[in-house]
C-alpha cells in the first residue's frame, strides 16, 4: 500500500472513530498503539521469559547472554521463533493496552476535571488503571508466558485455557496474578509520574509541532527505563509462578527458592530484554496514543 493508501486508512479510521464516546475513543487509540508496540517488541519478550527460566547446567553456570539465547532460538526454532507466543501477546496486548487507556482517560477527566496531575496523583492513576487491565487480561497472560517459555507446546489458545482449566481449575487461569499486578501496577504508576513530570519540564509551546512526537517518545524511553529498574523482581517471580503454580505457590516462597537456585542476580535475570521492551514498548504506545488523542481533539 502506498503513502497515500496508508494515509488515507488512518484518517478513516480516526474519523469512524470519532462518533464514539471520548473513552471508547481512548480504548480505540490505546488498542491501535498496543498492536504497534506489540508486533515490534515481541521478541525481546521472548527473550526475557527464556532468560528467567534458564536452568543451571552441570557446570553450575547460571548465567548467559541475550545475544547467546537469541542465536540459539534461532538455530534451533528459526528467525520466526523470535516470535513464539504472539498469538496470546496480540490477544493480551491489544486489549489490555486500551483497557488501560480507556481507564486512564475516564479516572482523569472524573477524579482532575482538566486539571494536570500531580505526581502522586500521576503514580495512583497509572497504578489504578493498570490493575483493571492486569486483573482482566490474567488468563491470557499466563498462556502468553508459557508460549514464550518453550516448555508448552498447546495448539491454540483455546486448547491452552481449556487445558490449564481442566488440570490446574480456575485458579491456574490466574497464577501470578498477584506478582503481576506487583509487576505491572507499581511500573505504570512510577512510569506515567516521571512521563508527566518529565513532558512538565518541556516547555510544548515553543517546540515545533513536528518535533512532538520525537520529545514524547524520548520522555516515555527515560520514564521507562527508571520503572523497569524498579518492577525487574516482580516480573521475574511472575515469570517463574505462572510456569511452575506447583512448585511456586506463594509470592515469598517463589522469592525463596530463586534465591536459593540464583543468589541475587536471579532476580534481575532477562533484565536487559525487558528493560528494553518495556520502555520502548511503553515509549512507542504513548507517542501514537498521544498523536491519535490529538487528531481526535480529545484532552489527554
Amino acid at each position: 500500500m502506498s503513502e497515500t493508501g496508508w494515509k488515507r486508512l488512518c484518517m478513516g479510521i480516526i474519523q469512524g472513530v470519532n462518533q464514539f464516546h471520548p473513552a471508547i475513543k481512548a480504548f480505540v487509540c490505546g488498542s491501535i498503539s498496543g498492536t504497534c508496540s506489540t508486533l515490534l517488541f515481541q521478541p525481546l519478550d521472548l527473550l526475557k521469559t527464556r532468560l528467567q527460566t534458564l536452568q543451571p547446567s552441570v557446570h553450575g553456570s547460571r548465567h548467559a547472554g541475550m545475544l547467546a539465547v537469541l542465536l540459539k532460538v534461532v538455530r534451533t526454532e528459526s528467525l520466526l521463533g523470535l516470535w513464539k507466543g504472539m498469538s496470546p501477546s496480540i490477544v493480551r496486548c491489544v486489549p489490555g493496552v486500551g483497557i488501560y487507556f480507556g481507564t486512564l482517560y475516564s479516572l482523569k477527566q472524573y477524579f482532575l476535571r482538566g486539571h494536570p496531575p500531580t505526581a502522586l496523583e500521576s503514580v495512583i492513576l497509572g497504578m489504578g488503571s493498570r490493575s483493571v487491565a492486569g486483573v482482566c487480561m490474567s488468563p491470557i497472560t499466563v498462556i502468553k508466558t508459557r508460549y514464550e517459555s518453550g516448555r508448552y507446546h498447546y495448539e491454540s489458545i483455546y486448547a491452552a485455557l481449556r487445558s490449564i482449566c481442566r488440570s490446574e481449575g480456575h485458579r491456574g487461569l490466574f497464577s501470578g496474578l498477584t506478582a503481576t499486578l506487583l509487576r505491572d501496577a507499581p511500573f505504570s504508576g512510577i512510569y506515567l509520574m516521571f512521563y508527566n513530570q518529565t513532558k512538565n519540564i518541556v516547555s510544548h509551546d515553543q517546540l515545533d509541532a513536528a518535533l512532538l512526537p520525537f520529545v514524547n517518545f524520548s520522555c516515555g524511553v527515560f520514564a521507562g527505563i527508571l520503572a523497569s529498574l524498579v518492577t525487574q523482581p516482580a516480573d521475574v517471580i511472575k515469570t517463574h509462578m505462572q510456569l511452575s503454580p506447583v512448585k511456586f505457590r506463594w509470592i515469598g516462597q517463589t522469592a525463596s527458592l530463586i534465591f536459593k537456585d540464583y543468589g541475587l542476580r536471579g532476580f534481575f535475570q532477562g533484565g536487559l530484554p525487558r528493560a528494553l521492551r518495556r520502555t520502548l514498548m511503553a515509549a512507542m504506545a504513548w507517542t501514537v496514543y498521544e498523536e491519535m488523542m490529538a487528531k481526535m481533539g480529545l484532552k489527554l
